[in-house]
């Protein structure tokens, strides 16, 4: 620990976490084994910090969300393991009205700029680029990734595998698998290079893209096109998590 570190009484480190020079930690965090906090950072609030994330310059971690109705309630921010959060990244604590918790997965890579919003949901294994803005209650599922300088909407999802293209709105959900981008994101097809990268075999990308020109390829209405989808004899899981995604939606599929 930098002898410039302030760690407040009732902060929890655990033996092996370092602290760079004038970093902050509040009374109320946890750090758990291997968490470097690098030099000017500041982690406060009902923050818990999982093994071996590192936290770079300037980065604001655990204050009050950006939300009017917010009056000091014991709301907080769970990070995983593993997690790279760079250089001015801005998390902060959830809201009672928004189910009261942050949530950061694991292995997750956060570049420098992001902003993550109140009661956001982010999976595990999630890509987000500079300078993207994660807008409160919204949820990123596992292996997404988000273009920079993006924006995703409040309520809206990301799902799993999606890729989000550069300088796009996600004001509707996207589909897992998906590839989607534009001003107001609209879907492009499906992230047959991240399937790859993924290790699915070619039977599963084949039937991801039979589901997917029916739900959006097809002149059915989405709702039409979901219960034709579920008629058909997909076996893959992925298929089943992609249908469930369509049907859970609140905001709108982009399509």
């Amino acid at each position: 620990m930098h002898p410039t570190a302030i760690v407040e009484k009732g902060a929890e480190l655990a033996d092996d976490v370092r602290v760079g020079a004038f970093a902050v930690i509040g009374p109320e965090v946890r750090l758990a084994a291997g968490v470097e906090i690098r030099p000017h950072a500041l982690v406060t609030g009902r923050t818990r910090i999982g093994e071996r994330t590192r936290v770079f310059p300037f980065a604001v971690l655990g204050e009050e969300p950006q939300d009017k109705s917010f009056s000091d309630e014991a709301t907080e921010l769970m990070i995983g393991a593993d997690n790279v959060l760079r250089e001015h990244v801005t998390i902060h604590v959830g809201t009672q009205k928004g189910g009261g918790s942050t949530r950061i997965g694991d292995d997750n890579f956060i570049m420098n700029g992001v902003h993550v919003a109140h009661d956001v949901q982010i999976g595990s294994h999630v890509i987000v680029a500079s300078q993207v803005a994660i807008a409160g209650h919204a949820e990123i599922q596992d292996y997404a990734v988000i273009g920079g300088l993006s924006g995703v909407h409040q309520h809206a999802r990301v799902g799993e595998s999606a890729m989000v293209g550069a300088l796009s709105g996600v004001t509707l959900d996207a589909p897992p698998f998906s590839l989607v981008s534009g001003e107001r994101a609209t879907l492009r097809g499906v992230n047959a290079v991240g399937l790859r990268r993924r290790g699915f075999p070619r039977e599963v990308r084949q039937e991801i893209k039979r589901a997917y020109h029916l739900l959006f390829g097809s002149k059915l209405r989405l709702e039409e096109a979901l219960e034709q989808a579920k008629k058909e004899r997909f076996a893959s899981a992925e298929v089943e998590r992609l249908l469930a995604f369509v049907e859970a939606s609140a905001r709108g599929v982009s399509r």
